[in-house]
């Protein structure tokens, strides 16, 4: 075999024999905890809304002992003459944990999803595709880990004078579902949560999007952390969008935990909302939805990307200094 000649180049690509980034390689618990410090802040501090939004939600006009209420001052002003201010934060130890764990949860897949796309990269831009399906895939992982917490916050949400089934707390609430529906009762609205996974995907799609955009226009890499006004104005864009397209899956699933009437299942529920309520049925709720949901994205995704940013750049300089 005859020797090389100097200068001479070869055919062999390094670069195009480096094995694929392993998914398990891309998990970063920096990402877990920025998404539980944003999930639980937005719910301490919005939780009110989610009980009048949850109750807004149920309530089909053909009674079930539902309280009514003449929009979102009113029913937060007879929630706190009847039930006192305890009645604002029914529910509030589920749905920390519930927000926590899925804000949580979904940045951490998400995440690893798409650093695995990027091949660890995380200046390589995705296509909105692609940030579709990381956010769909993490989305579903989290939905079937969190499912149970949501049908208990939405049934301590629901506690109101008359209501069918009380709960002394999040332990007793757990142990009736159990008494009651055996495990397949944690799972009640897991179907259109599946078809709700699509909330997430349009949000985080349009939420990166702009991010992306905004850094061409500003002639700078994608992962440069940017002012608190820009996540704010994307996190609202983004959430305002995904909200109004996606919302008819949200008053499903609500009505399917609803303790105090039952559905035949998810096609029963649709049948009777359009039969006695028609499209407005399927958008119950949606004003002061939009009013708890756009503030708290605003503030999970500002103290997500806050805290992510000094966590990694954090771990960076202690492995530059080690």
């Amino acid at each position: 075999m005859e020797e090389q000649k100097m200068g001479e180049v070869t055919t062999e690509n390094p670069i195009s024999d480096r094995s694929p980034v392993s998914l398990l390689s891309q998990v970063k618990y920096e990402h877990l905890v920025a998404g539980i410090s944003g999930g639980v802040t937005a719910t301490l501090i919005l939780h009110p809304l989610d009980i009048i939004k949850t109750r807004f939600a149920v309530n089909d006009g053909r009674g079930h002992n539902i309280p009514k209420y003449n929009g979102i001052t009113n029913a937060f002003v007879t929630i706190y003459r009847q039930e006192g201010f305890t009645g604002l934060y029914r529910g509030v130890t589920p749905n920390m944990l519930g927000a926590g764990a899925s804000w949580g949860l979904y940045f951490l897949f998400y995440n690893a999803l798409k650093m695995r796309l990027q091949d660890g990269n995380i200046d390589k831009p995705l296509s909105a595709t692609q940030h579709m399906i990381c956010a769909s895939e993490g989305g579903f992982l989290t939905l079937l880990l969190t499912n149970p917490l949501w049908v208990m916050k939405t049934r301590m949400c629901l506690q109101y004078e008359g209501a069918k089934q009380k709960y002394e707390g999040l332990v007793d609430c757990c142990m009736k579902i159990y008494r009651d529906h055996g495990a397949r009762g944690f799972y009640k609205g897991l179907l259109p949560g599946i078809l709700g996974v699509s909330h997430g995907a349009v949000h985080f799609m349009v939420y990166e999007e702009l991010k992306r955009n905004y850094s061409v226009y500003k002639n700078q890499p994608i992962s440069t952390k940017l002012g608190t006004i820009e996540y704010l104005a994307f996190a609202a864009t983004s959430k305002l969008v995904a909200a109004t397209v996606t919302f008819p899956y949200q008053v499903i699933r609500t009505r399917l935990q609803n303790q105090n009437y039952s559905y035949n299942g998810v096609l029963d529920c649709v049948n009777q909302t359009w039969r006695y309520e028609g499209w407005r049925g399927f958008y119950k709720g949606l004003g002061p939805n939009l009013v708890r949901v756009i503030p708290a994205t605003m503030i999970t995704f500002v103290t997500y990307e806050n805290i992510s940013h000094l966590l990694l750049n954090y771990k960076l300089n202690a492995s530059a200094n080690a």
